[in-house]
């Protein structure tokens, strides 16, 4: 059983970046976005530790540590099934790179949430874009504005061959604005203890599984919605 059919068992149990003021109204009135997700994280990511009942802070070291102890990342950051009341039609995709969660709207008003890795500072952005095409095992070519400020990228100017290694995982979701490619992926990676936080150079990482089941459920041409200020226009219950 896949990690998205146990949570779709246990639920059953129990675009080209615009201004942050644009991309609000533009989702508030287009989208009529209003969604419920079941935890909070503050800014600089924070996971729930049911032990102390605390919130504690999660970054590059912990979340090394706590992967290589658990070979896991923390459950807030797993496959589940949440409400999710949106506008928007079940296949659309809404990014919401503040807490760290991708959302893939469900019928029902229900989604399906996956921990997500987002851009470093600097490297953070937003808009509504389509995925444009899919790839599996896909090549990975760094821009030339990437192997301008990283040595270690010019050796894969010419391209990376898909595998275990490669940046982007076992599937990447290239994402379009109209017909043009916005250089930004949603895609998996080798790194799967940096999902939560803040370590990419724009794109979306997600845990290799959880990219294989998210391109098996997307068409090409759904629509993506990507918030880099999702607490503003989310609320937890």
């Amino acid at each position: 059983m896949t990690a998205r059919s146990k949570a779709i068992d246990t639920a059953r149990r129990s675009t080209s970046p615009t201004s942050k003021r644009s991309l609000r109204t533009a989702l508030l009135m287009a989208a009529g976005l209003a969604v419920s997700v079941s935890i909070a994280l503050a800014a600089g990511t924070q996971v729930y530790n049911p032990q102390t009942r605390q919130w504690t802070d999660y970054d590059r070291t912990k979340a090394y540590k706590y992967y290589k102890l658990h070979k896991e990342v923390p459950e807030a950051f797993r496959p589940q099934m949440v409400k999710f009341r949106t506008a928007e039609i079940p296949g659309t995709i809404i990014i919401d790179g503040n807490q760290h969660f991708l959302y893939l709207v469900q019928p029902g008003q229900q989604a399906m949430r996956y921990g997500i890795g987002v851009g470093r500072e600097g490297f953070g952005w937003a808009g509504i874009v389509r995925v444009g095409r899919m790839a599996e095992w896909p090549t990975w070519t760094p821009p030339a504005e990437m192997v301008a400020r990283d040595p270690k990228a010019v050796k894969y100017a010419g391209g990376m061959a898909g595998g275990p290694d490669n940046p982007l995982g076992a599937r990447a979701l290239y994402l379009y604005e109209r017909d043009q490619d916005t250089i930004y992926r949603i895609h998996g990676t080798p790194e799967p203890w940096t999902i939560g936080l803040d370590v990419s150079s724009g794109c979306i990482r997600m845990r290799n599984d959880d990219i294989i089941d998210l391109a098996s459920c997307v068409k090409v041409g759904a629509k993506v919605i990507v918030l880099m200020q999702g607490a503003a226009l989310y609320k937890g219950v």
